[in-house]
């Protein structure tokens, strides 16, 4: 019996149930990985590829379902985050809330909030969130993904009572920003996570499931606002929304505490024992690599990123090839926003301000989250026999179109059938932007950063769909604004602008990472390849250059 040999050892796992696992004693796995032992590292690295790339896709559900599953738990953190962000904007457009922290503007336009305070409540967060990111970030290289997740619905249950008791617009603001703080640490965990414990095959559906998370409560939160706004003109119409987030955190926590941690994490830290564990307890059958080979391909990929960057600090996302993985994660994300998200995603406001009342507004909100919902369900279709390039291109094209036409419509008629026929092109707009743009931008951030690099990738992209955020914010705010600049309908123009700009940079930037593992990625950007010869470009099972 060769040092290779695999032995069945019992291990008990988080769940308290005695599973079965493949492991070896630790100082052979060690061994195994020496250049001594390059040849035998490679094979079994080759075979885990291999397989991951090769397994069907309901066969890879089958295998590595316990990976679904705590992929899907992990990222009900983001069902918070849309809850949250969501209930934001809603806030805003609730009369109760706008008395309380606004002022009269006359019999005609009611109560308002200043347009500088009604773009600083909405952005408040996304400058909490760029602050969390960074932190987050650090934490997830130096403690992994559960502790930062963990740490972060700690705070959130504190800082939720700063929104709900806060008796000035100034405390509401702090409060705010404050949540948005652990909402940097959910949005950049959960795709992370979801791109490391999944296997190649399933690497785009759950990755793209945070952004179907981010819907659900954004859903919610349109339910209930509308439930409650319809009950109460008190200012508990807006608290009542703002306390149902206290219900989150304990379940999320305890499901946090329960998941196995990132073996991606645990390999870049050296503890390759606990890597194959965690990799134990993923995946199971016959179909999947042994938990030894996963973990060879592993070290194999990160052996790989060693020799091209020794450092994983911020600095090493700016320099030779990760220059260019950096312009993609960053910019793919921000093209969401180009797209004109701003405008036709939070669209409360805008319908009231063209004249709809509130209770249609919450309705046609409520409508637009259903779409967006069956939007992304419907893009794990179109995932299976197109490419991520593709699909973005797809949906910037037609977002850009609609945004064209709810402008010309603005812009010729304001009777009552127009305002509702631009309510319609938000709604397909908003279903396409699901559908295409969204979620494939979480599949690419997920894919396109080194392994090594993840955590601050990852961050650095979700800042600057933060920063991008928070300008798009204000300016759509003013624009759309009744006491500011008042274009209502017409602000669509300056969106159609900026979506025509994001479908240039996507066609001539973004590569095609599907079916790709992180390996092949690795050499791809080593070799400088074009975007558009990324998906014909073969890299042979050997290379590792």
């Amino acid at each position: 019996m060769s040092s290779y040999d695999e032995k069945n050892v019992a291990a008990l796992d988080r769940d308290g149930k005695q599973v079965a696992v493949l492991a070896e004693n630790k100082d052979d796995l060690e061994s195994r990985m020496t250049d001594n032992d390059n040849d035998a590292r490679v094979s079994d690295a080759i075979a885990a590829e291999n397989a991951e790339k090769n397994i069907g896709f309901f066969a890879a559900v089958k295998t590595y379902r316990r990976a679904v599953l705590w992929s899907m738990a992990i990222s009900l953190c983001l069902v918070m985050e849309g809850y949250d962000t969501a209930l934001l904007g809603a806030a805003i457009a609730t009369p109760a809330f706008r008395k309380k922290f606004g002022y009269y503007a006359g019999a005609a336009k009611g109560y308002q909030l200043k347009p500088a305070w009604q773009a600083a409540l909405g952005q408040g967060p996304t400058v909490g969130s760029f602050c969390g990111i960074f932190i987050a970030s650090y934490c997830q290289d130096r403690f992994g993904y559960r502790r930062t997740i963990q740490a972060g619905l700690v705070a959130m249950t504190a800082f939720i009572f700063v929104v709900f008791f806060a008796p000035r617009i100034e405390i509401f603001f702090l409060g705010g920003m404050l949540c948005g703080l652990p909402w940097g640490a959910f949005s950049s965990s959960a795709v992370a996570y979801a791109s490391e414990i999944t296997p190649i095959r399933l690497r785009g559906y759950l990755t793209t499931y945070v952004n179907l998370c981010w819907i659900m409560g954004q859903f919610l939160s349109a339910a209930v606002v509308l439930e409650v706004t319809n009950k109460r003109q008190d200012d508990w119409a807006y608290r009542i929304p703002f306390a149902i987030q206290w219900v989150w955190p304990i379940p999320i926590f305890i499901l946090v505490t329960l998941a196995p941690e990132s073996p991606w994490f645990l390999v870049r830290r050296g503890r390759l024992d606990e890597a194959q564990k965690a990799v134990a307890r993923l995946s199971s059958g016959s179909e999947r690599a042994s938990p030894a080979e996963t973990v060879a391909m592993m070290v194999r990929t990160n052996k790989i990123e060693e020799e091209s960057h020794v450092s994983t600090s911020y600095l090493e996302c700016f320099k030779g090839a990760n220059l260019r993985r950096t312009e993609i994660t960053t910019v793919a994300w921000a093209c969401t926003i180009f797209a004109g998200s701003a405008f036709a995603n939070h669209p409360e406001y805008f319908f009231i301000q063209a004249g709809m009342s509130t209770t249609q507004s919450f309705k046609i909100t409520l409508g637009l989250r259903a779409l967006g919902f069956l939007g992304t369900l419907g893009s794990w279709i179109l995932m299976s026999h197109f490419g991520r390039r593709q699909m973005y291109l797809f949906g910037l094209s037609a977002d850009a179109i609609i945004l064209l036409l709810v402008g010309i419509l603005a812009s010729t008629t304001h009777s009552q059938g127009a305002i509702w026929a631009q309510g319609a092109l938000v709604m397909l707009w908003v279903f396409f932007w699901d559908l295409s743009v969204t979620v494939t931008a979480y599949a690419i951030v997920g894919e396109m950063s080194s392994t090594r690099l993840r955590a601050k990738s990852v961050g650095l992209a979700r800042n600057l769909y933060n920063v991008c955020g928070i300008g798009a914010g204000f300016l759509n705010t003013y624009s759309v604004s009744a006491t500011a600049w008042n274009w209502k309908g017409k602000a669509a123009f300056l969106w159609f602008g900026t979506c025509v700009l994001a479908l240039v940079w996507t066609f001539f930037r973004l590569p095609e990472s599907r079916m790709r593992s992180f390996r092949e990625l690795d050499i791809l950007f080593e070799r400088r390849v074009p975007a558009r010869d990324f998906e014909k470009t073969v890299i042979a099972d050997d290379e590792e250059k």
